[in-house]
């Protein structure tokens, strides 16, 4: 016959009181500030942890920057794989980290999994975000050194490196671009919280392909209520921002061109007909009339062939706030036997003026626009197994995919091409570290 008693848990409760008492007494100093040399470090450590100080053990710091590192070496797409990479960390990189240590070993310790579910299910989606994106962008205005990646000597460039060389050669950029930044939202088709699927909109720059922000909304269709919330922090004045039909909005335009100081490139469909009857009337003519108004690019790969025409005429605030110029783009696409089989138009609004932005210039800008699906969306889905997660807890989706957002970004600001090829080279643990100077 058994019974309980309130003994055991008691005594048990105590010692982990004793340990952790001899912990705060034993742990040496902690090693020299690891945010003075390492700057993402320096951005994690703003996130505050939502856990309360009671019977707390584990750094925050150390399940995100672990959890960041490890983001980075291909075949860690989950929490299980994350944690399983973590646990052979070394133990001078969890002593610089200022993980727990057990006063009877000596030895440092990892969080479990279950620590790592619990922690990135709690931590704020909105704070990992800016800091993660806040480190892409210390990156880019030299405030902090750029990632080196490693790669074995001798190797040759990527395939996707010399593809971008040919490119730039075969097909260079008009010449007086603004910086351009698409803003297109994502859904991850393997979440199931309890506020449904996570859907997330993010900004990411046409020429490099670094997000500069994500926010997340309830559903696609909310994809233009947060588009303040997104693009007010970033500093984007000068910039051009393309945005799909779900944001052509005037509240939007005024957004960008009154508040942000910067311009805007629209799709107009359905949901504005007045302005899309506008734009029609303005662009309806036979091709000699906007000959010289008129813009047209070809290309072929991917076994395919694509002819992508615009034609632009002037506006003003008649036809939407800020608006200069209206386009519209026919892309006839077929086989790389030259014969088109299909054909899309589209029409478009810009704020831009005509000296500001050509002809040539627009159809440079809608082409970066659709760019975000594959340096972004495929990215995601197919190297980093996004869509095909489990995770279903409080804000662990998103946060993992703020987390793969910022391995896409070191790769890119470091001059990789092939995102699956990079993740490979990093197999040596020193070498993941050491990418954010750890």
């Amino acid at each position: 016959m058994t019974s309980s008693s309130l003994i055991d848990p008691v005594v048990d409760h105590l010692a982990d009181l004793a340990l952790w008492e001899a912990e705060l007494a034993a742990d040496p100093a902690p090693a020299d500030p690891l945010w003075l040399v390492s700057p993402l470090v320096a951005r994690l450590a703003r996130v505050p942890d939502p856990r309360r100080l009671r019977g707390l053990r584990h750094p925050l710091l150390v399940i995100l920057v672990l959890t960041a590192c490890a983001t980075l070496v291909v075949g860690n797409d989950g929490l299980t794989a994350i944690r399983q990479w973590a646990a052979r960390t070394p133990q001078d990189v969890l002593h610089r980290l200022g993980a727990r240590r057990n006063p009877l070993t000596g030895r440092y310790l990892v969080p479990s999994e279950r620590t790592f579910r619990r922690v990135l299910a709690a931590v704020d989606g909105d704070a990992l975000d800016t800091a993660t994106c806040g480190y892409a962008a210390d990156v880019v205005r030299g405030d902090a050194p750029v990632p080196q990646i490693p790669a074995a000597p001798g190797e040759p460039a990527e395939r996707e490196q010399r593809r971008a060389v040919t490119r730039t050669l075969t097909h260079p950029a008009p010449a007086g671009l603004l910086p351009a930044v698409a803003v297109d939202g994502k859904l991850l088709h393997g979440t199931r919280t309890a506020g449904g699927q996570v859907f997330l909109v993010a900004a990411v720059t046409h020429d490099t392909g670094v997000i500069l922000g994500q926010r997340q909304v309830a559903d696609k269709r909310g994809e233009s209520t947060v588009t303040e919330d997104l693009l007010t922090p970033l500093n984007v004045a000068g910039m051009l921002l393309t945005l799909d039909a779900l944001h052509t909005s005037k509240k939007t335009a005024r957004l960008i061109t009154d508040t942000l100081d910067a311009h805007y490139l629209l799709i107009l469909k359905g949901n504005q007909p007045l302005a899309l009857q506008a734009a029609q009337t303005l662009l309806s003519g036979t091709d000699t009339e906007f000959a010289d108004r008129t813009d047209i690019d070809s290309d072929r790969g991917h076994g395919r062939t694509e002819r992508r025409t615009i034609r632009v005429a002037a506006c003003d605030d008649n036809v939407f706030p800020g608006a200069r110029q209206v386009f519209r783009l026919r892309r006839d696409t077929g086989g790389l036997d030259g014969v088109r089989t299909s054909k899309q138009i589209i029409y478009g609004i810009v704020s831009p003026t005509a000296e500001q932005a050509s002809p040539q210039h627009l159809n440079a800008y809608a082409r970066g626009h659709w760019s975000v699906e594959n340096r972004l969306h495929w990215t995601r889905d197919v190297t980093f197994s996004e869509d095909g997660s489990q995770l279903r807890t409080g804000a662990a989706p998103r946060n993992l995919a703020a987390m793969r957002n910022l391995a896409l970004n070191t790769f890119r600001l470091a001059g990789r091409a092939n995102i699956a090829h990079t993740r490979r080279d990093l197999h040596d643990r020193a070498d993941a570290f050491a990418v954010y100077r750890i």
